[in-house]
């Protein structure tokens, strides 16, 4: 993935609301859900859905496909899975990411 459309799917998931929709079209599967379903539930106005949808299309993070009178949103993964590439890409210099044990604290006695 190049610096380019990273910046642009981190741009469009930097706002508390497309967050939210983001995160419950990953939950709701390839499958994805109805907008009207996604207003719904999160509280958000038609509206102003429309708009956060439109910016999470244009980042390549989500698809949208027409059914009937419908709409329904589901997570484009290959995306997903390429930001998290890229954003691990190289982890800690090639070492184990894993933290370090922490032994246990034997508790005081009161």
């Amino acid at each position: 993935m190049e610096s380019k459309i990273a910046v642009r799917a981190l741009g469009a998931l930097a706002q508390g609301s497309r967050l939210e929709v983001y995160r419950l079209l990953v939950q709701a599967g390839p499958n994805g859900m109805a907008a009207s379903e996604i207003a719904e539930r999160l509280g958000i106005p038609t509206n102003t859905l429309s708009f956060h949808l439109k910016t999470l299309s244009h980042a390549d993070l989500v698809h949208a496909r027409q059914e009937g009178r419908f709409i329904y949103y589901s997570t484009n993964y290959e995306q997903m899975n390429a930001l998290l590439g890229f954003l691990s890409e190289n982890c800690c210099g090639g070492q184990s990411c894993a933290p370090a044990s922490v032994p246990n604290r034997k508790r005081r006695s009161s």
